[in-house]
């Protein structure tokens, strides 16, 4: 093909994703309801699974301080929901542009890496939205430099917590994919992960106390648990360093 057809190849899938983009965002656009009451607003009400099942006691109650904000709140979270669901059509529609440049064994390492990265991205999702949103929230919320400054939260702010902590988590489990491919392109091998696993070990509980400030050992073992199996998880899908060799 000339530069022209893939050129023309690559505007159709263009198309292709923002056309399903559309779809998707039209759909959650109208059930509103559901989008903001049964899902993104759900981490801040007491019946929210995580606080039933850990016993925290928690309720934030929000508040919208300006004009038009609920309005670009919602056309925010539908677009970035859109795009979470949209994901593997995306992923699918990225790889059919790519798949002819390949030969046999990249393209198999490469299917790999996508369909890890698609399982990972939506496991680092529901992590970062089931278990530590709801620890940060609850830290935050209890949480006063005086008694005479009560907390009083915006639907903004909240909004902005809930994308960036939810998202962040979605990317930083891509990492066993990233793993992946490096150790098919020779950079990574399965020796020089184990070798370093105990500085993983110290960086996956830096993160943690990062991620929950709360500093209380639960919630530091609740984090860090998922943070190190990545570590593990991405050591066995690395190749040994005798068979990059060979």
């Amino acid at each position: 093909m000339s530069f022209w057809d893939h050129l023309d190849d690559l505007r159709k899938s263009l198309i292709h994703i923002i056309v399903a983009l559309i779809c998707v965002a039209t759909v959650l656009f109208v059930f509103k309801d559901f989008l903001f009451d049964d899902v993104v607003l759900a981490p801040s009400r007491q019946d929210f699974i995580f606080y039933r099942f850990t016993g925290i006691d928690m309720s934030l109650p929000l508040v919208n301080l300006e004009v038009a904000a609920q309005f670009v709140i919602h056309l925010k979270v539908t677009f970035i929901t859109a795009l979470i669901l949209a994901c593997p059509y995306i992923i699918y529609e990225l790889w059919r542009f790519i798949a002819p440049a390949l030969y046999v064994d990249e393209k198999k390492a490469v299917r790999k890496a996508f369909m890890y990265a698609s399982v990972l991205f939506y496991v680092g999702l529901a992590v970062g939205y089931f278990i530590v949103l709801p620890l940060m929230l609850n830290f935050f919320a209890d949480y006063q430099v005086s008694a005479s400054v009560p907390n009083t939260f915006s639907l903004s702010s909240y909004i902005s917590l809930l994308t960036s902590t939810v998202l962040a988590f979605g990317i930083v489990f891509e990492f066993p994919a990233v793993v992946a491919v490096l150790s098919a392109m020779g950079i990574v091998t399965r020796e020089n992960m184990i070798a370093y696993r105990k500085y993983a070990v110290c960086g996956v509980l830096v993160l943690a106390a990062i991620i929950t400030p709360s500093g209380d050992p639960f919630s530091l073992l609740i984090c860090s648990v998922p943070l190190y199996l990545l570590y593990e998880f991405s050591i066995l899908l690395c190749c040994r360093g005798d068979k990059l060799a060979e």
